[in-house]
């Protein structure tokens, strides 16, 4: 079973498989939130990029970037 539905007045559960339209609906939804994770996953792979980036051009490691930051450079 999909579905587990339950009327909290009566107290009644049913069991029932996913009706088409949920189950297609499931699919677009599981769809969107991968396309979301992968949208995310690569943005912080071009933040990380872009990093780098910046303190090779400027010179420094993280470390020294860590202690400007800190103190408040």
């Amino acid at each position: 079973m999909d579905v587990i539905e339950i009327d909290a007045a009566t107290g009644s559960v049913v069991e029932r498989a996913f009706t088409p339209e949920e189950a297609a609906q499931r699919a677009t939804d599981a769809a969107a939130v991968e396309a979301e994770r992968a949208a995310a996953e690569a943005e912080a792979v071009e933040r990380a990029a872009a990093r780098r980036a910046l303190l090779e051009r400027l010179g420094i490691s993280e470390d020294e970037a860590v202690l400007l930051r800190e103190a408040g450079v």
